[in-house]
C-alpha cells in the first residue's frame, strides 16, 4: 500500500483499504491506464480523437466513465500548466501515451521534479499535489501505424507528434484544489473548484 502525504500538515499516513474512498487502488489505476494507452494505440478510441491535434491549447476527452473510475484521455501542449493542484477525494494515476511529462511534487519541503516518458506511469494518492507540463525533449511517437499516424497526425516515426498521456480517478474527480508555495517553503490553498474534469 503507498504511503500518503498530507502536504498542508507534513504528516504521513498509511491507508487501508477501508480508508480509501474507492475499492480501486493505486495498482488497479495503473493496470487501467496501461491498458487504456494500448487500447488508443489499438484505434479503440479513434471516434474520440479530434481531426488534428491543437498546438497551443490542451485537449482532453472521457474514453470510459462509471460508478468507481473516470478514464481520460489528454494531450499536453508546450508553455501550458496545470498549476499546483490536488484530486480532493478522488487517487490517480496516469500513463504517458507519447512524448514526455514533467510533474513537480509538493513533497513537504519543497517542489521535486521528475519526468516520465513514453510508457512511464505515476500514482497519485490521497493528498498528492503537484503540477503537470508537456516536456519537450521527448523522442518521437512509436507504436502506432502508419495510417492512425497520419489520419489523426500523432506523428510518425520521423517527425514527434503531440505529448499524450492518458489519467484515471476513482472516484470520479468532483473538486480540485490549487495551491501555491510560499516564501516561506509552505504550500497555501488559494481556491477550490468543482469539476468532473482533469486538470
Amino acid at each position: 500500500m503507498t504511503s500518503t502525504l498530507d502536504p498542508v500538515h507534513r504528516a504521513a499516513t498509511r491507508p487501508t483499504s477501508a480508508t480509501l474512498p474507492t475499492r480501486l487502488r493505486p495498482a488497479d489505476l495503473l493496470r487501467i491506464t496501461d491498458q487504456g494507452v494500448a487500447d488508443v494505440l489499438d484505434g479503440r478510441y479513434n471516434h474520440l480523437l479530434p481531426p488534428s491535434w491543437d498546438p497551443v491549447e490542451r485537449w482532453s476527452t472521457r474514453l470510459e466513465s462509471d460508478d468507481d473510475l473516470d478514464l481520460w484521455l489528454i494531450s499536453w501542449t508546450p508553455d501550458r500548466s496545470t498549476d499546483l493542484h490536488d484530486h480532493a477525494g478522488s487517487l490517480g494515476a496516469l500513463t504517458v501515451l507519447s512524448g514526455a511529462l514533467r510533474e513537480y511534487r509538493w513533497t513537504g519541503n519543497d517542489l521535486a521534479l521528475r519526468i516520465l516518458s513514453a510508457g512511464d506511469q505515476a500514482s497519485f494518492p490521497l493528498g498528492w499535489v503537484h503540477d503537470v507540463q508537456h516536456h519537450a525533449s521527448a523522442p518521437p511517437l512509436r507504436g502506432l501505424n502508419q495510417a492512425h499516424a497520419t489520419s489523426h497526425r500523432l506523428g510518425s516515426v520521423n517527425e514527434p507528434g503531440p505529448t499524450l498521456s492518458v489519467h484515471a480517478y476513482s472516484p470520479p474527480l468532483t473538486a480540485m484544489s490549487f495551491y501555491e508555495v510560499t516564501d516561506a517553503s509552505r504550500l497555501r490553498r488559494t481556491r477550490t473548484e468543482l469539476t468532473d474534469e482533469p486538470e
